[in-house]
């Protein structure tokens, strides 16, 4: 009865989407055509950077990936219902063939935004053990690295390959090595899943290969929620995150950290702080400058508003080190959208709802980025500069 009742409110929590993307452009209302004209008008052709893009599998075709059976039985309600709503949101409606629809409805939305540029294809290393055992059953989803290259490779045109490396592992280094010869500039962590801590001492010698590499690690910063951590959320805390940057290796925070509390670290007292306090400490530090980025994916979901989003607005002194990201699929997941919260609080005009909502149900990728556009702080009337959504010299393509 459960299950039943789950299953009954996908659609209304998951992917609310109406219309193919292909036909925004002859269906959409002109208010909704007019807030996509004004976001794009002052963006050079292609010239856009999504900087959060993932790329699920569930290891079909033998690409090596996989996703934790917990997360595909009903024995686990609650994660499997999770499952289907990021299936839902990524416009999959046959787990047979999910790999395959997940990668064909992904391009179909890139390629229906207008000047639409390149998106950072994340792959997701598996949970390692400290003595650098991989561990499956912490392990959420795995997406290889090799799979991701593939498909950044067949569309290049719309993807840049990210490659995922646990520094735990026995062959980090070698892997770094390998990626790094093909060009791979970018390495995804995700902490509080993957169980890194990143300010063990150990980690120098992958944070001083990283660097002579000339590669980057884009990391997730705050609070996680989307995929299980394990109640290892500490590892998290940005201020953990000091040992890589005196390292000399450039960081992405992910989400401006703009979800949870964690231990100032840098206080005698280790009182709990705000994340995104702590990433906005950290980006301010002068020694930090061309180190240390953040991207500000996610920052409108509505159990994220608004202090962060407000912080950061009123931050334009960091602004310079910002980048976008859609933190795809979850842009179709209709349950984080509340543009009325955002209203209330001054963030977006009353005026915007409605074709907002119009362009989610052709294209949620093309609604987060209008969306990002019109937001406005409530005092300064001041928005995201055109910079953030822009490519980034730092992170070469």
């Amino acid at each position: 009865m459960v299950c039943l009742v789950l299953s009954g409110c996908v659609r209304w929590i998951g992917g609310n989407f109406t219309h193919k993307p292909e036909d925004a452009a002859r269906l959409l209302s002109p208010a909704a055509r007019a807030l996509i004209s004004v976001a794009f008008q002052d963006l050079p052709p292609s010239a856009r950077r999504d900087f959060h893009t993932h790329l699920l599998t569930l290891g079909h075709g033998g690409n090596g990936g996989y996703v934790n059976p917990r997360m595909l039985t009903w024995r686990h309600p609650i994660r499997r219902f999770k499952t289907t709503l990021y299936m839902s949101a990524s416009g999959v409606d046959d787990l047979d063939q999910a790999d395959t629809q997940y990668l064909e409805r992904l391009v179909r939305l890139i390629r229906a935004v207008p000047g639409r540029g390149r998106h950072y294809l994340l792959a997701f290393d598996q949970h390692y053990t400290p003595d650098g055992s991989p561990n499956s059953r912490l392990s959420h989803f795995y997406v290889p690295n090799d799979y991701v290259y593939s498909i950044a490779t067949r569309y290049s045109d719309l993807f840049i390959p990210v490659v995922s490396i646990h520094p735990y592992r026995a062959d980090a280094l070698e892997e770094l090595e390998r990626w790094a010869r093909s060009g791979v500039k970018l390495i995804k962590w995700l902490p509080n899943s993957q169980g890194v801590d990143p300010s063990e001492p150990r980690l120098d010698v992958y944070y001083t290969r990283v660097r002579e590499l000339g590669m980057s690690i884009l990391t997730h910063v705050g609070e996680e929620q989307a995929v299980e951590s394990q109640r290892q959320q500490k590892l998290g805390n940005p201020l953990r995150l000091r040992r890589a940057l005196d390292c000399g290796v450039r960081i992405i925070m992910a989400h401006c950290g703009s979800l949870g509390t964690d231990e100032d670290l840098d206080h005698p007292a280790r009182h709990q702080v705000p994340s995104y306090e702590l990433v906005l400490r950290l980006l301010r530090e002068p020694k930090y400058r061309g180190l240390l980025y953040a991207d500000i994916s996610a920052m409108t979901q509505f159990h994220r508003l608004p202090e962060p989003l407000l912080a950061i607005l009123e931050a334009e002194d960091v602004h310079g080190q910002l980048v976008d990201g859609s933190d795809y699929p979850l842009p179709g997941l209709n349950a984080l959208i509340r543009l009325g919260k955002l209203v209330r609080y001054g963030l977006l005009a009353a005026e915007d709802v409605k074709p907002l909502r119009e362009i989610y149900g052709f294209n949620p990728l093309l609604f987060d980025f209008v969306l990002k556009r019109r937001l406005r702080h409530p005092q300064t009337g001041r928005g995201i500069p055109v910079s953030v959504f822009l490519a980034k010299s730092e992170f070469a393509d």
